[in-house]
């Protein structure tokens, strides 16, 4: 009985933690600079002592160990075929920062088996409650598996450049996950702006766009400037945060890392709690 009682009390304390705010990080096609911006946000959310997961599912085509000077040796995939544990694909990389590697060979989550994806609602139950923030950087462009799960997680930061065809495809993705959860939470950053004029008619230009057809609103988070920094860090295999504190770029990602900390307040508990039942329900229907 006592046993039962304490083991009742573990789950009770538990269940009382608060829970991670789970963010796809997405863009409308590749080479906005979305990789580069999902690794140095994580570490701006970590010098505001929050604890940081960052899960790399753009599947075969993942860079965030590059960008982070890692190797690792294991992958989602591993954790999900039941080959490792869920702390062995957990990888350590400097300054307290947390990162899965999604690994080769897999696809929509429609696809995985049952069993899988009972390995993933384990995992991720105890996952949203060791961290504070689990981003899953996804592939560009809305392919099956970015849809998949980006219609589960809590909130999406869009990255754009000034580029017509970004800014186009950028929208294109919004809406189509909109239609399907028009009460999803959509956050915009610009990326790569030369003109601060030209940033900022970037983010409202979209931000304009879902207000008008989609009768939806949307969060600008804020402009990263074009910056040799970056370029540099990406030869050094290192996040510019870390490699230069002081660059413009770093000052601006920390200030959009404190706007959406701040953000936290008006992000619902109970849609926290519905990021593993939209998860199963998914499941359910693709195999339905």
């Amino acid at each position: 009985m006592h046993d039962q009682a304490e083991k009742l009390r573990r789950q009770m304390l538990k269940a009382q933690e608060p829970l991670a705010r789970s963010i796809a990080i997405v863009s409308g096609k590749g080479g906005v600079g979305k990789s580069n911006f999902s690794t140095n946000f994580a570490y701006a959310l970590r010098s505001y002592d929050k604890k940081v997961l960052i899960i790399d599912m753009d599947i075969g085509m993942g860079n965030i160990h590059i960008l982070l000077g890692m190797t690792p040796n294991n992958s989602l995939r591993d954790y999900l075929s039941e080959s490792k544990e869920l702390a062995e694909v957990i990888n350590k990389a400097p300054e307290g920062l947390d990162f899965i590697s999604g690994g080769s060979g897999l696809n929509s989550v429609m696809e995985w088996s049952e069993e899988m994806f009972e390995r993933l609602i384990t995992a991720f139950e105890y996952l949203q409650t060791e961290y504070d923030f689990i981003l899953f950087d996804m592939g560009a462009g809305a392919t099956q598996h970015v849809i998949d799960l980006v219609l589960a997680v809590d909130e999406i930061i869009v990255i754009s450049t000034t580029e017509p065809t970004s800014i186009t495809d950028a929208y294109s993705m919004m809406k189509f996950i909109c239609l399907r959860d028009p009460d999803k939470q959509f956050h915009i950053v610009g990326n790569r702006v030369s003109k601060n004029d030209e940033g900022t008619d970037t983010v409202t230009r979209l931000q304009f766009a879902m207000r008008k057809f989609l009768d939806k609103e949307t969060t600008i988070l804020g402009l990263l400037p074009e910056d040799g920094s970056v370029h540099k860090a990406v030869l050094a295999q290192k996040p510019f945060l870390l490699l230069f504190p002081n660059a413009p770029i770093s000052k601006k990602i920390k200030s959009i890392a404190s706007t959406f900390v701040e953000f936290e307040t008006t992000v619902n508990l109970e849609n926290k709690q519905r990021f593993l039942g939209r998860l199963k329900n998914m499941f359910r229907k693709g195999h339905g």
